[in-house]
């Protein structure tokens, strides 16, 4: 079966490897997606949301307990 990759100008131009080095470089995606998925490991802490979130409940709930 033959590659159906095609021809790219940008991969030609070096578009692509330049955008690959600056990612590199400054450690930031370029791409939307890549930014979305770098905050949301930042936040979570490479893991799931609901254990973060559960967490802050039970701390919520403990904090309110000891002031009443």
């Amino acid at each position: 079966m033959a590659n159906r990759g095609g021809f790219s100008w940008k991969r030609a131009l070096g578009v692509t490897k330049a955008k690959r080095k600056i990612s590199k470089a400054t450690g930031i995606p370029l791409t939307k997606s890549g930014r979305q998925r770098k905050v949301g490991k930042m936040i979570t802490g490479g893991g799931c949301l609901m254990p973060v979130l559960l967490t802050i409940l039970i701390i919520a709930i403990v904090i309110i307990l000891i002031v009443i």
